[in-house]
């Protein structure tokens, strides 16, 4: 019976499946998804534009999550994953761009 309970709270909830608030932040987990099978990718083709963008948009939307009302925890969740690989990224090719320049 609790689990019902919750499923319909889920449900009923303004940020829930029967929302574009729920769709739209679960849906960017396929750029995450994206970032992370760029990490097979040589740190020569990534951008720093690019992940700079992403990275600096995730950590907005992230704050933003946290202060309309109702807090919207899957747009949290997916920001700070998109956040979080973009800065991955950035990381890989800041540290391949600084090696390259110390073997000249």
């Amino acid at each position: 019976m609790a689990a019902t309970n919750k499923i319909l709270a889920l449900w009923s909830h303004p940020a829930g499946p029967k929302t574009i608030h729920f769709w739209a932040p679960t849906f960017k987990w396929g750029v995450i998804i994206a970032n992370l099978l760029d990490s097979s990718k040589s740190p020569e083709e990534l951008s720093y534009p690019q992940q700079a963008a992403i990275a600096g948009s995730a950590l907005v939307w992230a704050k933003y999550s946290t202060v309309v009302t109702p807090k919207n925890w899957n747009l949290f969740s997916s920001s700070i994953g998109m956040a979080a690989t973009a800065g991955y990224q950035l990381a890989r090719k800041i540290q391949h761009d600084f090696s390259s320049t110390q073997n000249f």
